[in-house]
């Protein structure tokens, strides 16, 4: 394959260049700013965001576009939606994480460096076109979250959660390497629609395919976090500083589900047969221990952890259907999901204050005499992460549902309604600590958080009450992304 630049259409790469290019320009100017002016990193981070999500949507058009650069990358009408959430789900956290880091000594330029070049490899994952693409959009992913995780170096329990995600990340990242590699062998190619023509002509029942297929479900199940794979998740969103906390919950996501449909619905779609028993088990033992598990927590971080692998259950639901109508429903769902784990996650950091994380279940006691307000927007999350209507993880849930009784799975579906009746018990637990409970004597007063942080966490919390009033648009949209 004779690659020149003079050959390759560079444009449907254009957001991806434009976003490493621009972070390498802020890295430089961010050397040669001094401490007093630092507030000009985040504001250069939001002006490339910006400028990325113009990018995209002016590619964005809801059809499919033929795939450019030789086969490495594919820009369509999926990748772009993907790639618009990410933006926003980068630049929210980014948002929410300003006043913590500032407070906590951790106002460095470094953190919104590495964002963004966690963001290129979120674009490269959902851009994938090809195994060694999907490899380095995974490893410019990881690489950026470990030194994240780290980045209080004060830190012993942020330094311990970084080695635990670094060494395991090493070894699933082995594990979907060599699954890629045998792939490879049995295909003769590295390109996805290349090996998903093969696939289909000489069948999916070679046993050499299977071996390879496993392997890449396990890298995909440690990206997502679901059960058996779901170690470093808990760990690593408690020992983590809040800010990387939020971000990790919210836009990796995106690219994890975008991994799962490019190597296992675009590569290996015609061994549907063979991966939909194995994502069974892994969907109903994230429901079941995701939901179970939670109970028990008293630190928030971690009881939303364990919901987070509840809810990769639901998303693989939709996978598993294997139908147009189920990616869609779990497209849909990452999406809600995203959606609500920013607004979870950000309030405690809304609620944190110097020297004081607020990240225990007790810190959320009389909230409602502290604010009335975030009580309710903290109320409205709670409601739609439980999935209870009218709030958008209503629907998010109903699309799934639906998607897996259409294909005969009733009995799936049963399963994934009475793990999510028992996971609406720690939901409500926390409700019942902001209107019932008396606020703790070291967390009765006022909430200090800036303006922008009030007025970004009420629309976060007000977007899951508006989508979930009038959800058409957004399905709407997963619908003409996903024919």
């Amino acid at each position: 394959m004779n690659l020149t630049l003079a050959t390759l259409d560079l444009s449907p790469a254009l957001a991806e260049i434009w976003v490493v290019l621009a972070a390498c320009v802020l890295l430089l100017i961010d050397v040669f700013v001094s401490d007093k002016h630092r507030a000009i990193t985040p504001i250069l981070a939001f002006v490339i965001l910006a400028v990325a999500a113009w990018i995209t949507y002016g590619q964005f058009d809801g059809g499919p576009v033929a795939a450019p650069l030789s086969g490495f990358y594919v820009a369509d009408s999926m990748g772009s939606l993907l790639k618009l959430f990410s933006y926003g789900a980068v630049a929210l956290s980014l948002l929410y994480s300003r006043q913590y880091l500032s407070r906590n000594g951790l106002f460095k330029g470094e953190y919104y460096i590495l964002a963004l070049f966690a963001l290129v490899g979120i674009m490269v994952m959902i851009s994938a076109a090809h195994l060694l693409t999907v490899y380095l959009g995974i490893e410019l992913l990881s690489l950026s979250l470990y030194a994240m995780v780290a980045f209080n170096r004060d830190s012993g329990v942020a330094a311990e959660s970084a080695m635990k995600y670094f060494v395991l990340g090493a070894m699933a990242s082995g594990a979907l390497l060599y699954g890629m590699s045998m792939i490879y062998g049995l295909t003769g190619s590295l390109q996805l629609d290349v090996i998903s023509e093969r696939v289909n002509q000489t069948g999916g029942n070679q046993l050499g395919l299977v071996f390879g297929l496993v392997f890449i479900i396990v890298g995909i199940a440690f990206k997502f976090g679901a059960v058996p794979f779901h170690m470093w998740l808990p760990d690593v969103y408690h020992g983590a500083p809040t800010p990387v906390t939020v971000f990790i919950g919210s836009a990796p996501k995106i690219a994890s589900f975008a991994l799962a449909m490019r190597l296992l619905v675009g590569g290996l779609g015609g061994m549907s047969d063979t991966w939909q028993p194995i994502l069974i088990v892994l969907a109903l033992l994230s429901m079941g221990i995701g939901n179970v598990v939670a109970i028990a927590q008293t630190n928030m971080k971690r009881m939303l952890a364990y919901s987070t692998i509840s809810h990769v259950g639901f998303i693989l639901l939709g996978i598993i259907a294997a139908t147009t109508q189920g990616y869609r429903a779990s497209l849909y769902y990452t999406l809600t999901y995203v959606i609500m784990a920013l607004g979870s996650f950000g309030m405690i950091l809304l609620l944190a204050r110097a020297g004081f994380e607020s990240d225990q279940l007790d810190d959320f006691k009389g909230l409602a005499k502290r604010s009335p307000w975030f009580a309710l927007v903290m109320l409205m999350l709670m409601v739609s992460t439980a999935g209870v209507p009218p709030m958008v993880g209503f629907y998010a849930k109903i699309e799934v549902l639906s998607a897996v009784l259409n294909v005969g799975y009733s009995w799936l579906a049963g399963g994934a309604v009475f793990f999510s009746v028992i996971g609406a018990y720690y939901y409500i637990r926390v409700i019942k600590l902001m209107y019932f409970d008396e606020p703790m004597e070291n967390n009765a007063g006022p909430i200090d958080a800036s303006v922008t942080m009030r007025v970004a966490m009420s629309v976060n919390g007000l977007a899951v009450l508006a989508l979930g009033i009038a959800p058409g648009y957004l399905l709407t949209l997963c619908q003409q992304v996903i024919r």
